[in-house]
């Protein structure tokens, strides 16, 4: 049985429920056949996947449907084995090259070259075959630099398709030969109208405010909206259910504050390693545990803690230990806590960090 997010999930530019302007101009690229290189940016769950899978049922019809999942290797100069699962068609194949790390230049031109080499069979409105690359903000510079040269080898004969939140960290050689489309996180309001649509397919009452605390817990990211409306009807709640991982930080929040001590921060070390063992992403775990310690802490701390983050994340995507760098954030954050405290309220020595 599918999830609603999946259920519910559009399957042609025409259904899309909303940027819909969008959603036409993108048709009539296909129409006319002056297809580009497409790069597609925005927040997480504002639907950039979702309109892929649309542009790509455009362009090769039912063929996309029938997708395999293959296991791509790469020889590297120095002969090591690199496999990289990707998902493909006949006429398309989709990969997340940042998966295979600093190699992710040669994933990216093996698999360009390869695609760009087969004939397309049975594409509707297409003569080029399509590759689709997840997580493309993630990319090295070496690999921008190595696709931005095999985007223009194989134009005639190959178009790509970018995904990803921002367009910070890609070079401009890469955004001047693509068209730029901005996927903005769908509103309150066109929120509240999905989520009510697909409540009343489902046969599950959910009110006006039900479907507005929802829309705001989730953070506008509709994926996440379905599923807590889909689990709000398994569980009987009438209320939006937080995510766990959501909870136990806001309690390490809570803990930084409360005190500031070595024991203390090796406690809160350790409920970082839970939630990576958990498989939380560490950007979304600095992100959420930075707005926590923001909104809760004295307002002449809020810059400092503002400048913390802004250092430590630009750390934490030059280095491959995320796991350090927000353990230096958060010692940091409780020095200044502690200064904080010594200047303004009388506290005891043994409780600061030294």
């Amino acid at each position: 049985m599918a999830l609603w997010c999946d259920k519910y999930r559009p399957s042609s530019l025409a259904e899309l429920d909303y940027h819909e302007d969008q959603a036409k101009n993108i048709r009539n690229l296909i129409e006319k056949g002056d297809f580009p290189h497409l790069f597609l940016y925005g927040p997480s769950g504002a639907g950039k996947k979702t309109r892929i899978e649309c542009i790509l049922r455009e362009l090769f019809g039912k063929s996309v449907d029938r997708r395999r999942t293959e296991l791509h290797t790469v020889t590297t100069p120095s002969n090591k084995k690199i496999e990289i699962r990707t998902i493909a068609t006949n006429c398309h194949i989709e990969v997340t090259p940042s998966d295979a790390g600093i190699y992710d230049r040669l994933v990216i031109q093996d698999l360009i070259k390869s695609v760009a080499s087969t004939r397309v069979l049975n594409a509707e409105k297409a003569s080029f075959n399509v590759v689709v690359i997840n997580d493309a903000d993630r990319l090295t510079k070496d690999a921008q630099h190595g696709l931005r040269r095999t985007m223009e080898k194989y134009m005639n004969t190959c178009r790509l398709i970018l995904c990803g939140e921002s367009t910070n960290r890609t070079i401009p050689a890469i955004q001047s030969r693509c068209l730029m489309l901005r996927v903005a996180a769908p509103t309150i309001g066109q929120m509240i109208k999905i989520l009510k649509k697909v409540a009343r397919d489902e046969e599950f009452a959910l009110s006006e405010d039900a479907a507005r605390a929802i829309a705001v817990e989730s953070e506008r990211n509709l994926r996440r909206a379905l599923l807590i409306a889909e689990t709000m009807k398994a569980t009987g709640s009438k209320d939006p259910v937080k995510p766990d991982w959501k909870e136990y930080l806001d309690q390490t929040a809570d803990l930084i504050q409360s005190q500031q001590s070595i024991k203390r921060a090796t406690e809160v070390r350790t409920r970082l390693y839970e939630l990576q063992l958990r498989l939380i992403p560490e950007d979304v775990i600095f992100k959420h545990l930075v707005n926590k310690l923001v909104n809760k802490c004295p307002d002449r701390l809020r810059g400092k803690i503002i400048e913390y983050a802004a250092h430590y994340e630009h750390k934490m995507r030059l280095g491959s230990k995320s796991i350090f760098h927000m353990e230096a954030f958060i010692v940091r954050c409780m020095a200044a806590y502690a200064k904080f405290l010594t200047e303004n309220i009388i506290i005891d020595d043994e409780d600061l960090i030294e």
